[in-house]
């Protein structure tokens, strides 16, 4: 039955012509109102925090990665190669995700320089999931249609446990460069990707190809893992806070429902958390309001939080109720959890509630 159940999440099946013919797919979702003269104001884009932030970042990741060769073979290298992993394994997430939508930098070079340099330290191909990322943000959640649900019903739990050191994505990952390198996409990456972009994809798996094979040629000439260390490796060790930050989003929450409010979380994050993640704890704001630059998001917060429901005020507490989710889901796909408005909240559209779709019977599409 599980195998059944996460069937229906592919993009390539029955479940995404039933969205369509339900009125999910590029559904009409709800959006808080703000005043257009303050909304314009929000949505300006500025070269300087962006520039700040991509200062430190790369200078943080410059300097525990020096520090870490230079004591490579000890003990004390681990706290420096600890920083430059998260750094690169994880921090970039959300370079890339931020960059992806154009905003984080006025500058457009700028936004496609570090969104490059992201998308390769994730491991992500830029083409493949800048149309991925769109899909996701106009059908969030929608069964058959979102191509980055994390948290299926049921969950694939060791999936999930093996990704915190990207033990799962990486290999795939690899997999996909090799099948796109020889001019070759998935059957559900066709379903998003136009076909006048998929060239690109080519281009990027060859060249990202050489690139891992040079760091692999350099350990054994080096007999030395430091290369590796240095680049492809974070994936592996530095990846844990990727997944952290990025379960915190939807976990849980409602499969089908054309409202942020019911299908993704706000949490409150201390100033490094926010750092390494680029204020995407704001998670409900960004889905409303996807065009409006990282660093406005806070005040976006403070323009609708009569709207939404109330921020988690910790990533503790985001978890305590994700994971008796997850587990409750094992057994009954239909459970999730029920976001509460505010009083005096504008009302969700009439739609379904948060659950999924009905399964089709058996051998029906």
């Amino acid at each position: 039955m599980g195998k059944e159940r996460l069937q229906r999440y592919i993009l390539d099946g029955p479940e995404g012509d039933r969205a369509v013919a339900a009125g999910l797919a590029d559904g009409d979702w709800f959006r808080s109102d703000v005043p257009r003269a303050r909304l314009k104001e929000l949505m300006r884009r500025s070269d300087y925090p962006a520039i700040r932030d991509t200062a430190v970042w790369l200078g943080a990741l410059v300097v525990s990665g020096l520090l870490g060769s230079a004591l490579w073979g000890g003990w004390l290298a681990v706290p420096f190669f600890l920083v430059y992993g998260v750094l690169y394994g994880s921090a970039s997430d959300a370079r890339w995700h931020e960059c992806g939508h154009g905003t984080a930098f006025r500058t457009r070079w700028m936004d496609d320089t570090v969104y490059r340099l992201a998308s390769f330290m994730c491991m992500k191909d830029p083409t493949i999931w800048r149309w991925s990322h769109t899909r996701h943000h106009t059908d969030t959640l929608v069964v058959g249609r979102d191509p980055e649900i994390v948290a299926m019903r049921p969950a694939r739990l060791a999936r999930i446990l093996a990704n915190l050191f990207g033990l799962v994505d990486v290999p795939l990952a690899f997999r996909d460069m090799a099948l796109h390198a020889c001019g070759r996409l998935t059957a559900q990456e066709k379903t998003f990707v136009p076909s006048d972009e998929q060239a690109k994809v080519f281009h990027t798996a060859r060249l990202s190809l050489v690139l891992y094979t040079a760091t692999v040629v350099m350990c054994f000439a080096t007999g030395s893992l430091l290369p590796v260390m240095l680049i492809g490796g974070p994936r592996l060790y530095g990846a844990c806070m990727l997944y952290v930050y990025s379960l915190t989003q939807h976990a849980g929450l409602g499969e089908n429902v054309l409202d942020h409010r019911l299908n993704t979380r706000t949490v409150r994050m201390n100033r490094i958390n926010r750092f390494l993640y680029w204020n995407m704890n704001y998670h409900v704001e960004h889905h409303m309001f996807p065009m409006i630059p990282y660093h406005r998001l806070p005040e976006l917060h403070e323009e609708i939080k009569h709207d939404l429901a109330a921020p988690y005020p910790s990533i503790w507490a985001a978890y305590k109720e994700i994971v008796p989710a997850i587990l409750r889901q094992l057994k009954d796909q239909t459970y999730y959890v029920r976001r509460e408005l505010p009083a005096g909240a504008a009302p969700f559209p009439a739609q379904d509630d948060g659950r999924a779709l009905p399964l089709p019977m058996r051998g029906t599409a």
